[in-house]
């Protein structure tokens, strides 16, 4: 495919092309991008670690790599900070397989860097360093062109990125612009650190649920798109908002898929945990492979949560994410184990 033409100079964060896209990307992931830096100690609070790893991160970032992993053409649509950080970005998305076109600087604020602590097997408190703002969050219109998000096969936004404008604005355009078409896909994603409260998070997930067809997350975040925990609730609940497919990640309980005609429900895959932070992202790109090749919702999920459990039983994120070859080896241990 020919690169886009260039940017006027006037506007050299601001692309407003919209080239032809053909063939069109099997994958556009919308949203954060940045710097993790995780500790290279487990169990060790930030203020006493000694070492740090730096790896790409950012839940958008992170989903776009989980499917080029499974041989997906991928691309992401961020915004970063014009600084030695942004260019970490756009290398790493490229060493890993990721179209960083469309990755965007904004230069007065920093790329955003994200720090965790590590306390196996379920307490991995992370900390965000996006103030003022974050750059993806500098999102508009120009920078999500309509021909892109319209003819990608699968379009995975994020219910962070309706946190702050212009980014919000910029969402629902690509939706309206792409009009329901299938694989349009809302990662609820909340992040209550990026909201004043949660009812301001409920308004506008309510909102975006009537633009996707397919809805994925964490019973706490269903919980705050529609007033549900009970995972069958919730499910029906989204569904009643407009998606076509209503994916519940339930944790130690597994995965719950529905659609107005079939339920799934697939344990967790065991696994020693080491990170459970990214476990989600990778099952998002996994989601991504099951959905496209048209394979059947329980082994779309089944492939989809063994993905997650393999990335939750290593330290980092966007580096961690499995090939399809290593998902199936999984998936054929914990069949012969049951059988």
């Amino acid at each position: 495919m020919e690169s886009p033409p260039s940017a006027p100079e006037d506007q050299p964060h601001d692309p407003p092309y919209d080239p032809p896209y053909d063939p069109p990307y099997d994958v556009v992931a919308v949203g954060r991008a940045g710097v993790d830096i995780y500790p290279l100690q487990v169990g060790v609070g930030l203020e006493d670690v000694e070492t740090f790893g730096k790896f790409l991160g950012g839940t958008a970032a992170n989903v776009a790599v989980a499917a080029a992993r499974h041989g997906l053409r991928t691309a992401l649509v961020s915004r970063t900070g014009d600084d030695p950080f942004g260019r970490f970005v756009h290398r790493a998305l490229r060493e890993l397989g990721v179209e960083d076109r469309y990755v965007t600087p904004v230069g007065d604020l920093p790329t955003p860097v994200t720090f965790c602590e590590i306390f196996p097997p379920d307490d991995f408190p992370l900390y965000f360093y996006r103030r003022p703002t974050a750059p993806d969050l500098q999102l508009t219109p120009a920078h999500l062109p309509a021909g892109l998000v319209a003819r990608a096969r699968v379009l995975w936004t994020t219910g962070s990125a309706l946190s702050e404008q212009p980014s919000r604005d910029a969402h629902f355009a690509a939706w309206a612009a792409r009009g329901r078409r299938p694989l349009t896909v809302l990662d609820l994603d909340h992040r209550p650190m990026f909201w004043p409260d949660r009812a301001a998070a409920t308004a506008q997930l309510s909102a975006a649920l009537e633009q996707v067809t397919v809805v994925v997350g964490n019973l706490d975040e269903c919980f705050t798109a529609v007033g549900e925990r009970d995972p069958h609730r919730a499910a029906a609940a989204l569904l009643d908002r407009g998606p076509d497919l209503a994916v519940v990640k339930m944790g130690p309980r597994g995965v719950l898929a529905r659609t107005r005609d079939e339920l799934v429900e697939v344990p967790p895959v065991p696994v020693e945990v080491v990170n459970g932070l990214g476990a989600g992202d990778a099952f998002g790109g996994a989601l991504c492979a099951g959905l496209l090749a048209g394979r059947p919702l329980a082994e779309t999920i089944r492939f989809a949560n063994a993905a997650g459990a393999i990335v939750a039983s290593r330290l980092e994120c966007s580096t961690a994410m499995p090939t399809t070859a290593e998902v199936a080896a999984v998936l054929a241990r914990a069949e012969a184990v049951r059988g």
